[in-house]
């Protein structure tokens, strides 16, 4: 005779063994065993496989269901699920069948789980924007919990995004207890704005062997604050996916009967929440500790590694951002089809490369050719979208037949005014070009140097500026030959000057020995000490664990030549040589006549392996003062040349004064104390690092091994050197930061007659505090979303005109709110980030305003203006294609 079982700790249950209930000596609480599959669509692998992955991961959800009448399955990034309905509809009808039970539940709400700081603040909105409308449409629910599990760091406006995408809460396990000085496993997240989610930072591990779940239990209740109570711990095999086993959930089933953890129920993080609620009650809820910083950071280097994935990304963000704008002003005045299929596709390649095993630089070589493929889908896209768009506005543009000149029209994305040096090529000029406006007023032009190098003596280049309205465009003409233009503008090999700035360079070491801001009297560079170029061994992996900086002393490199490329009357342009090793670093300072910065052009050409680059910038102020900018924000960070991650600019303020870095493609950052009676207080960028591809253990590598290094060859970007008086609230730097990412695009015109003026403007936020980020069609219809944010951190009233629409906005931010507004014929209503209309509207006032023309039929060029394909033909003869002699 069998004696009755008692514990079993291991081996198989049986399977008509009795209820007999827990032992009295059961731990009081309640372990919500969350079953979940992270699966990493790309990184050891290519996204070809986590494709197939996704099917078998999600396939085996499915047969434990069948299996396990308790189990449920926690299932986040969306774009899996788009996966297998595309390829195997008879598993996604069985999904469907189980969501409608409760027991697939949807958390995250994302395409992807994203990188969470380099993205831009749109790219945020938009990961929910597709996810949660997705999820709605086919399976009629939308995730009420975020979940970012493997993420290496969250900004501290994630709080505000979830909230307005319909999530009251989130899950993430980085920082763990180690990289923080975060004390808790469960608390409120607060963002600027004052939004709040209750937030559950995951002990131990988001996923666990294929076997018995006593090991990940015991860690998990080592690792979490146990005040707590009841808590989460996450099982299932993950990472190339899988998800829970039958010996993960048989053995969740012993060790509840058996009491030893406490009560185990397989759960969600939905169920968890809600229990929580109800356990502490509101008065409980409102005891739990509150947050108000970002959460920070786990592996630094991944700030700085892969530059090209880095660049394309912000390209592609700032691209399909302005095609949105233009789609939508097509769409309202000019009779063209909504694009927001075109522009859907172009958002989803952008949000699926900013996974957080893509964007960081952590995936493997092959990757990359994927994502840069990916990435230039959206950018071409968004090309198309922009030049169909721009040419049927210009075929409606006033543009009357003037021999001897070549129209062209300037289009701004920016929903605020722009003056931009417009670069532009042209043809059968062979004695030049000067600019006129329409009214033939002269703006300052001046010629540079061709993209073409060609015998054909009529091809050239000018550079212009272009003074344009906010979201519009502007009518300027070339007319040829030279014209004179007064400037301020003074330059020579060492020193650049206008009436507001006096840049003077040190031919020894290639950079700024002064930064003269005349409005203010103050050079913010005299007397700074230390190395503008600093080159460092770097022998940390790909993800940089364990570095918490990378500001070590480095070596200079070393400069070659200085030479002035161009003086004036426009810009002044200095070109910076150096080398060191086997790589290159050329700097164009560039200068306008006009301008309160120092625009930098870079070239580099890298060919260390193993080695790191710092662009240091020493900055003469006391007391300095780091601000970072952040999606839809800014924050301040310790002065103690710690790699932090930004978005597009740093600055460094103290004593009255400051120095903004502003940049199109970094995002790792530091900004140093300097040393008493060393180098100065600075801010530092990572240009580059050269780790190899996917190393993933700070280890020593096998020195008769073949590796890959990444970026090795030549890459490009720009930055701005910004002073400013006050602190960086002065010096829009939300906005130049934007400008710098989306330049303004000039397009070469014919004559013809047409019902619109020489210049319009479509929307303007009026620029100041409260920033227009998004202008689109809404994604059920033809109307108007526009969405702003207050960028200074302080209440503001924004006064947003709309044209397009015949309509004028005036609204009251808090600090760092965003707000989105519906623009329809019947009038203007607020509406969440998935655009949704809101309960209530917050408080808005709507007036009326001159809509701007409409495009309209009968726009036919006059048989005189067609004719004239090459009208300066007739004013500078004989310029034809030279033959060889």
């Amino acid at each position: 005779m069998k004696a009755p079982l008692s514990n079993a700790p291991s081996g198989d249950q049986p399977k008509d063994r009795p209820e007999t209930g827990r032992p009295a000596a059961t731990p009081d609480r309640t372990l919500h065993m969350i079953g979940n599959a992270h699966l990493d669509p790309v990184w050891l692998w290519p996204w070809q496989e986590g494709y197939q992955e996704a099917r078998a991961t999600f396939w085996s959800a499915i047969h434990r269901m069948d299996e396990y009448p308790d189990f449920v399955f926690t299932c986040n990034q969306i774009v899996l699920l788009t996966w297998v309905e595309e390829s195997d509809p008879e598993l996604f009808e069985r999904i469907r069948q189980r969501v409608a039970e409760g027991r697939w539940v949807f958390v995250g709400g994302w395409w992807v789980e994203p990188d969470c700081n380099l993205p831009s603040g749109e790219s945020f909105v938009r990961q929910g924007l597709y996810a949660q409308r997705y999820l709605k449409e086919k399976f009629g629910v939308t995730a009420t919990v975020g979940m970012n599990v493997d993420p290496f760091g969250h900004h501290g406006m994630l709080p505000q995004i979830l909230r307005g995408q319909g999530m009251h809460a989130y899950c993430f396990m980085r920082p763990g207890p180690h990289e923080s000085a975060l004390p808790h496993t469960a608390f409120w997240w607060e963002s600027p704005d004052g939004s709040r989610v209750l937030a559950y930072r995951i002990p131990h591990e988001y996923c666990s062997p294929p076997g018995d779940v006593s090991g990940q239990t015991d860690k998990a209740l080592g690792a979490a604050d146990r005040t707590l109570g009841d808590m989460m711990v996450y099982f299932g095999v993950g990472n190339h996916g899988g998800g829970p086993t039958r010996a993960n959930i048989e053995s969740i089933h012993r060790y509840d009967r058996m009491g030893s953890f406490g009560r185990m129920v397989i759960s969600s993080p939905n169920r968890y929440f809600d229990e929580l609620a109800k356990k502490l009650g509101e008065e409980g809820l409102d005891r739990l500790p509150v947050w108000r910083d970002d959460l920070q950071m786990h592996a630094p280097g991944c700030y700085s590694a892969h530059s090209g994935v880095k660049l394309w990304q912000r390209r592609a963000q700032a691209a399909v951002l302005s095609a949105e704008r233009w789609a939508a002003v097509g769409t309202a005045l000019f009779g063209q089809p909504r694009a927001t299929d075109e522009l859907g596709r172009a958002w989803q390649q952008i949000l699926f490369n900013q996974f957080h095993d893509v964007l960081p630089g952590s995936a493997i070589e092959s990757a990359y050719d994927d994502a840069r493929d990916q990435l230039g889908e959206a950018v071409a896209v968004a090309k198309r979208i922009i030049t169909r768009t721009h040419n049927v506005i210009a075929r409606h543009v006033d543009v009357p037949l003037e021999a001897g000149t070549q129209p062209v029209l300037v289009f701004n994305p920016h929903p605020w005014p722009v003056t931009a040096q417009v670069e532009l090529q042209y043809g059968t000029q062979p004695t030049g070009v000067h600019v006129v406006d329409a009214a033939g007023a002269v703006t300052p032009s001046q010629r540079t140097q061709s993209v073409a190098t060609t015998d054909d003596r009529g091809r050239g280049a000018t550079v212009f500026e272009a003074a344009l309205p906010a979201l519009g465009y502007r009518l300027y003409r070339l007319r040829s030959g030279p014209a004179p233009v007064e400037s301020a503008l003074r330059a020579s090999e060492t020193v650049l000057e206008n009436d507001i700035l006096r840049v003077e360079v040190d031919p020894a070491t290639g950079w700024l020995s002064s930064l003269l801001d005349k409005r203010t009297g103050v050079d913010l560079v005299a007397g700074a000490r230390g190395e503008h170029t600093q080159i460092c061994a770097d022998p940390t992996d790909t993800w940089g664990h364990r570095v918490v900086s990378y500001r070590w002393p480095g070596a200079p490199m070393r400069v070659t030549r200085i030479v002035l490329r161009e003086s004036g009357p426009l810009r002044a342009r200095l070109r910076v040589e150096r080398e060191w090793g086997r790589s290159t670093l050329v700097e164009e300072l560039i200068l306008g006549h006009t301008a309160d910065h120092v625009e930098v052009r870079v070239t580099l050409d890298w060919r260390e392996k193993a080695h790191l680059l710092k662009l240091c910038f020493p900055v003469a102020v006391e007391n300095p003062v780091a601000t970072y900018e952040i999606p839809f924000g800014a924050i301040e960070q310790p002065v103690d040349g710690g790699e932090n991650p930004a978005q597009s600019w740093v600055d460094i303020s103290g004593s009255g004064r400051g120095l903004a870095v502003v940049n199109n493609a970094k995002h790792g950052y530091d900004v140093s104390a300097g040393t008493p009676g060393g180098d100065s207080p600075s801010i530092g960028i990572t240009a580059v690092r050269s780790p190899v591809y996917s190393w993933h253990d700070p280890r020593q590598l096998d020195p008769d091994g073949f590796y890959s290094f990444q970026d090795q060859g030549v890459q490009q970007f720009r930055y701005l050197l910004v002073p400013h008086a006050g602190d960086r609230r002065t010096a829009n730097l939300h906005r130049r930061a934007a400008e710098l990412g989306g330049p303004v695009r000039a397009m070469l015109e014919s004559f013809h007659p047409g019902p619109l003026p020489a210049e319009q403007s479509y929307l303007s936020d009026g620029g100041g505090a409260v920033m227009v980020t998004a202008v689109k069609t809404h994604e059920d219809g033809a109307d108007l979303i526009v969405r702003a944010v207050e960028t200074t951190g302080r209440p503001g009233r924004a006064r947003i005109e709309l044209p397009v629409a015949g309509r004028v906005i005036e609204a009251d931010f808090g600090p760092s709110q965003l707000r989105t507004f519906r623009v329809s014929e019947a009038g203007v209503t607020e509406v969440d980030l998935i655009e949704w209309d809101l309960p209530e509207n917050g408080p808005f006032e709507v007036s009326d305003l001159p809509r701007a023309a409409k495009g309209r039929r009968g726009t036919e060029p006059d048989r005189d203006s067609s004719d004239a394909t090459l009208p300066s033909e007739r004013m500078a003869p004989g310029q034809l294609r030279r033959t060889a002699e």
